[in-house]
């Protein structure tokens, strides 16, 4: 047995990391928090629960397809929200495209959309 404990932190590649910076920082009220020196520039964020997502500077990520529409196939990473209405209306106000799922086979309500790069992330909370 591996004793995992906690989701420890999350990485996706961006290919613009100030347009994604404003993205995390501006429309997901992310936190920035101090990033070692590495040699590939990126940023670091630490969630509510500790957890974090660390962008990774990356100018041909294999995930990129030229496209960022939804597709509930692709990986994704997963937030908790409190207020699923108030999480979509935040998002639509951005002028961010949200694929709603607030009926489906799980027992939480889900919405997806994807940050500037295509990464594509997913809101729930209970029903």
């Amino acid at each position: 047995m591996l004793g995992m404990t906690t989701l420890h932190h999350v990485a996706v590649c961006v290919t613009d990391l100030e347009r994604s910076k404003r993205f995390y920082e501006d429309v997901l009220g992310f936190t920035a928090i101090d990033r070692p020196a590495f040699k590939a520039p990126g940023a670091w964020y630490e969630l509510p629960d500790g957890s974090q997502l660390h962008l990774i500077l990356h100018t041909t990520p294999r995930t990129l397809r030229g496209t960022k529409a939804v597709d509930i196939l692709d990986g994704h990473f997963a937030i908790r929200v409190a207020d699923y209405e108030q999480a979509v209306a935040h998002l639509r106000g951005h002028g961010i495209e949200c694929f709603e799922l607030p009926q489906n086979v799980t027992p939480w309500k889900q919405v997806y959309f994807t940050d500037p790069d295509g990464n594509e992330i997913e809101l729930n909370v209970d029903r």
